[in-house]
């Protein structure tokens, strides 16, 4: 109930084992027939961080940021090819959850499905065929704490029917 997207860092460098543990998080996800279609690419080269804030618009933070990750769907591991984009939003979010308990801020930054955004990515990250950019999680030591906020709407649910 306290995460919040996070995009103002400090200079501060994410751990190692503060990425394994996030990374570890996302692949716990529940995943269609448990394929677990995921791959990363774990981004902390300033130069290839600066490309990635210009893939679009609404991640510019990035260039600033000490780390990003890029999850992504190897779809060679997607037989239920319906049901990849479900389970990496699952994935995506634990490493948001698990980012916020370690003490991190992160922000999602939607890759997929916009076509353009996706063949950026794959260029920045060297990405081989068959190997989609979901999504781009941005993180590290956060410069702002912003507060919790109460989303529960009773309006929106419905019982038994609607």
């Amino acid at each position: 109930m306290t995460r919040r997207s996070v995009r103002s860092f400090t200079d501060a460098p994410v751990s190692g084992e503060l990425v394994r543990r996030m990374l570890a998080a996302g692949m716990q996800a529940p995943s269609a027939g448990n394929e677990r279609p995921w791959q990363f690419v774990v981004v902390t080269d300033k130069a290839r961080l600066a490309s990635l804030a210009q893939v679009h618009a609404y991640v510019h933070f990035a260039a600033k940021a000490p780390l990003g990750i890029v999850v992504c769907a190897d779809l060679s591991k997607a037989r239920l090819k319906g049901y990849w984009p479900l389970d990496m939003s699952n994935c995506t979010m634990n490493i948001l959850l698990a980012a916020h308990a370690l003490g991190l801020g992160a922000v999602w930054t939607g890759i997929y499905p916009e076509e353009e955004r996706i063949s950026k990515v794959a260029e920045i990250c060297a990405t081989p065929e068959g190997i989609v950019p979901f999504a781009l999680v941005v993180l590290g030591h956060p410069a702002q704490s912003p507060s919790p906020q109460d989303r529960f709407e009773a309006a929106r649910i419905h019982d038994n029917k609607w």
